[in-house]
């Protein structure tokens, strides 16, 4: 069984046979490997064709030009961009004197399999050259989840028919550059060569390249070094040789037929804006070395190791659809391979594996992504919020800039500083403040990691209080104001209160006084008096969210639900994305939603909605609507499972979760979706598991959709793992270790201990109203459809 791209449907692996030269881009991204630290695309070997090179260090970019049509104050003058370091994929071919290429001889294997499992890319080719020499190539290649700043690739080519000599050139290469990364010529020369040599070395089989970005001035080591074993009589030669911007070691040997050549390369990865360079030349040398005791057996034992304590609590089982279950799986891995080692950064919205969005890292990362990683990654949760607490400098600079008090966080950006030159974002969507504090108290009631409440947690939700407090306003009843603020939905712009903003402002507020009250000592060494506290608690309590008492709803933002609303009907198929065929002063003033906004109210903020209330909401913007996000599927299928509408909400599922796998948006050339990845798993847990969390613990829903007969999931909580089997007529219950919790089932208290299950049934479905519509052109497949899974 394959997809409709061709990729092959396996409960643990993602495979496709067969090299499509026009559609290498989707490819490398999907086969992209990474730790958090190092992201490597899927590029083949050989380094030609390919799509697009990616060698990525996260943290890594270069500055260049902002343009404007016309300047403004406030506006950020500086942009930033990823740019990709010494690329150590590569690894090319001879045999005899031709080089190895897919577009040339006779290719009569190629398959390139990631293995959710292992955590490797294994490519397998049997090749024959133009002049008749068949070779096997096989090739494995890791971004090591034990040894942060390690990559390694193993190749073995063997002889088949005939003798042959075999020549391997295995590279450092930088200042490849990044295509067409701006459409702007000032922009895209200032990161045409971003990297400036500083100095090189080769010994033996090894080799190191350091180099510094010509503008923000990082320092970049990348070192190299293979291990040589060959099956015949004569040994192999070798020799390294290096410039400023290559460095390669070529390998030659003569083989009999069924003699094989193998070959493992340790590449080492260090970056520092401070280091000096023999500082981070001797940290990537010694990273390399360290790996080199281990070896590739090691290095692959440890991979694995590591990916089987993370499956054994975070797999989600499906049984019902083989193609979901991959792709659930799929979504997960590189959820995980994201953020594995990300040691004080934080993951960008492509992750590592592409250059879309510049590299930038957004707000949604910790709305989509953080929770994700809270519930089963907690220790890179902390450090990306860790992140975001070392970021706060840069956060109350602009917040002072833009003449409001606390700190207002980056909407995108590489290293804290705001770099979108889109202006309604940039400078007034301040609901990612809420989202960043939103963030921290989930994770501390999640993890009870109370350290990190005091030592960053706190600050964070400090500073952005504050800003809340110089951003609004009293009307004459005493009613707290956020005008001129930009939601989540990108098709709306510079409104009053939104909804979403105001309810995230809320528990932000809200959330200051809890924890600066829990901690005194530390609130007061912040400047934090009780009147403070009080302010903060006042303007909560008084927060506006704008209802229309006329149409029964909560308006996306105060008078939104006057606006006209948009011609669906008069827009074709072919008009979508709307933002590329209408300007946006049109969509502005128009009732259409690029993204769920009001939506994601009601999820994030769910106790602040009746079940009456969500449903009304549902059933109106479900049809203004039209998802030319990534972002909004996942939101309108947990509050479709809520509502009783299964069907739809499996449907928006399977959008979610094959985004990328069908390149549904047409630009997972440029990476994956990480947030609609992370989303697939909020998509099940809180969709279907109905999962909800808040001040009063855990509570479940459970109840699966039409054709899925089983649903099983595992979180962290507390320390200790919880497990949830969700059976059509029942729901199970089981923690694995630690103290007993308590949750709720269909509102039902259930005293979990330790090593026992519960089971309970599952409460009769209600639906709440018809199955809501979608604009013209814009529902979205049904499940069995869009998986490929038989009806």
């Amino acid at each position: 069984m394959t997809g409709p791209l061709g990729f092959d449907v396996e409960p643990w692996s993602l495979g496709l046979d067969g090299v499509d030269v026009d559609r290498l881009a989707h490819r490398e991204s999907l086969f992209a490997l990474s730790n958090g630290h190092i992201g490597w695309r899927g590029n083949l070997d050989e380094g030609d064709p390919r799509g697009e090179p990616g060698s990525y260090l996260n943290g890594v970019f270069e500055e260049r030009p902002m343009p404007y049509a016309e300047e403004g104050y406030g506006y950020p003058e500086v942009g930033q961009s990823v740019v990709n370091v010494a690329d150590g994929q590569l690894v090319r071919l001879l045999v005899d004197d031709e080089p190895f290429d897919v577009r040339s001889g006779t290719l009569s294997r190629h398959e390139q399999r990631l293995d959710l499992r292992a955590g490797t890319l294994r490519r397998e080719v049997e090749w024959t050259s133009p002049a008749g020499r068949a070779v096997r190539f096989t090739t494995e290649r890791l971004v090591s989840f034990t040894h942060r700043s390690i990559a390694a690739v193993r190749c073995v080519v063997e002889a088949v028919d005939a003798p042959a000599r075999i020549t391997l050139q295995s590279e450092l290469l930088a200042n490849e550059g990044l295509e067409d990364v701006h459409p702007d010529p000032r922009v895209q020369d200032a990161l045409e060569r971003p990297l400036e040599p500083v100095g090189h070395d080769a010994r033996g089989a090894a080799a190191t390249l350091l180099h510094r970005t010509r503008r923000s001035r990082l320092g970049v080591a990348v070192a190299m070094h293979h291990v040589v074993e060959r099956a015949g009589a004569a040994a192999p030669s070798v020799s390294t040789d290096a410039s400023d911007d290559l460095a390669r070691t070529t390998i030659v040997a003569e083989l009999e037929p069924g003699e094989r050549l193998e070959v493992v390369k340790l590449v080492g990865h260090e970056w520092s804006a401070d280091l000096a360079p023999a500082t981070l030349r001797a940290r990537a040398e010694a990273a390399v070395d360290d790996a080199l005791r281990e070896g590739w057996a090691g290095l692959a034992a440890g991979q694995r190791a590591r990916l089987d304590e993370h499956w054994a609590c975070v797999d989600v089982e499906i049984d019902g659809s083989p193609r979901l279950q991959q792709a659930v799986r799929f979504a997960l891995f590189h959820v995980f391979q994201s953020a594995v080692r990300l040691e004080l950064r934080s993951v960008p919205g492509k992750g590592l594996t592409g250059k879309g969005y510049e590299g930038h890292t957004f707000w949604d990362f910790e709305a989509f992504v953080l929770p994700v990683l809270t519930s089963t990654l907690p220790e890179a949760a902390a450090q990306a919020l860790r992140w975001r607490h070392a970021t706060l400098d840069h956060a109350r600079e602009r917040a002072a800039h833009l003449r409001l008090g606390g700190a207002t966080f980056a909407w995108r950006t590489i290293d804290g500083r705001e770099s979108s030159g889109y202006w309604p974002a940039s400078t007034a969507a301040f609901h990612v403040n809420a989202d960043v504090a939103a963030a921290v108290l989930h994770y501390v009631r999640s993890t009870r990691d109370t350290r990190f409440e005091r030592e960053a947690g706190l600050e964070i939700l400090v500073e952005t209080a504050r800003l809340w407090l110089s951003l609004g306003r009293r009307d004459a009843e005493g009613g707290f104001h956020l005008d001129g603020v930009t939601g989540p939905d990108e098709y709306s712009a510079l409104a009053d209160d939104n909804v979403y903003t105001n309810l995230m402002a809320r528990r932000n507020l809200e959330g200051a006084a809890v924890v600066a009250r829990r901690h005194l000592d530390v609130a007061a060494r912040l400047g934090v008096a009780d009147v403070e506290i009080a302010a903060w608690e006042a303007a909560a309590a008084a927060m506006v969210v704008p209802f229309d008492e006329r149409r029964g709803v909560h308006p996306q933002a105060a008078r939104w639900t006057e606006q006209a609303r948009w011609d669906f009907e008069g827009t074709g198929a072919d008009e979508y994305p709307l933002q590329e065929h209408f300007p946006y002063v049109e969509l502005y003033r128009k009732q259409v939603v690029k993204q769920a906004d009001l939506v994601l109210a009601l999820l994030f903020a769910h106790d602040a909605f009746t079940l009456d209330e969500k449903a009304r909401a549902f059933a109106y913007y479900e049809p203004l609507t039209v998802r030319d996000s990534s972002l909004s599927a996942v939101p309108q299928a947990v509050l479709a499972a809520e509502l009783g509408h299964l069907e739809l909400a499996a449907d928006y599922l399977a959008e979610a979760a094959t985004i990328d796998l069908d390149d549904l948006q047409g630009d997972a050339d440029a990476g994956v979706h990480l947030a609609s990845l992370a989303g697939v798993w909020l998509a099940i847990t809180a969709g279907f598991g109905g999962m909800r969390e808040g001040e009063g613990g855990l509570s479940f829903a459970p109840r699966l959709p039409p054709g899925i007969t089983r649903i099983a999931f595992g979180i962290r909580v507390h320390g200790r793992v919880l497990r949830i089997e969700i059976l059509p007529e029942q729901s199970t219950y089981r923690l694995e270790d630690g103290e007993p919790v308590t949750v709720r089932h269909f509102g039902d208290e259930l005293e979990l201990t330790p090593g026992e299950s519960i089971s309970s049934p599952t409460a009769p479905l209600v639906v709440r109203g018809e199955r809501p519509t979608q604009p013209r052109h814009r529902t979205p497949r049904p499940f069995r459809e869009a998986l490929g899974d038989p009806a």
